[in-house]
């Protein structure tokens, strides 16, 4: 077990198998020694996680989705380094696509619960330039999706 899988363990996170892709895209890219990531989408272990942020769900709701889709770009980042995620030097950006109404406007409160997170696991190497943004919609209608970029060894 990597010391960022025992950190996991410590917050009660255990990374599960790298989601597949949905449609004709690669899960990520690596270009020299940076990963770059596609979006993941807010998933539970009940399934996705829907809804629209100032109309079915509330910030929090939003934040923990966030939190979510941050798993899944580790398992991604996981599987691009063989399973070694101690390769992982610290993630440069996300960008964060929220699910939200016109007059929604805490989409960066949103996208805290996949940055607070990831500050959280990794320490400094979770600290990260960001992007949050409002969509009409997001595909199979989930809350949340971010992709990030990554720098490995």
């Amino acid at each position: 077990m990597s010391a960022i899988e025992a950190k996991l363990a410590t917050l009660g996170v255990t990374l599960s198998d790298a989601p597949a892709p949905a449609a004709n895209y690669v899960p990520y890219v690596q270009v020299a020694d940076m990963l770059y990531v596609s979006g993941q989408i807010s998933n539970s272990a009940e399934g996705l996680i829907t809804g629209r942020l100032g109309d079915t769900m509330d910030t929090d709701q939003g934040a923990a989705a966030a939190r979510s889709c941050a798993i899944s770009l580790l398992s991604q980042v996981k599987a691009a380094c063989d399973g070694d995620l101690d390769r992982l030097v610290r993630v440069v950006k996300l960008t964060g696509f929220v699910n939200s109404t016109a007059d929604f406007t805490d989409q960066p409160k949103v996208i805290n619960g996949a940055s607070d997170f990831l500050v959280e696991a990794l320490g400094d190497a979770g600290r990260h330039s960001r992007s949050a943004v409002s969509a009409a919609a997001l595909p199979l209608g989930v809350a949340v999706e971010i992709e990030g970029i990554f720098q490995i060894r």
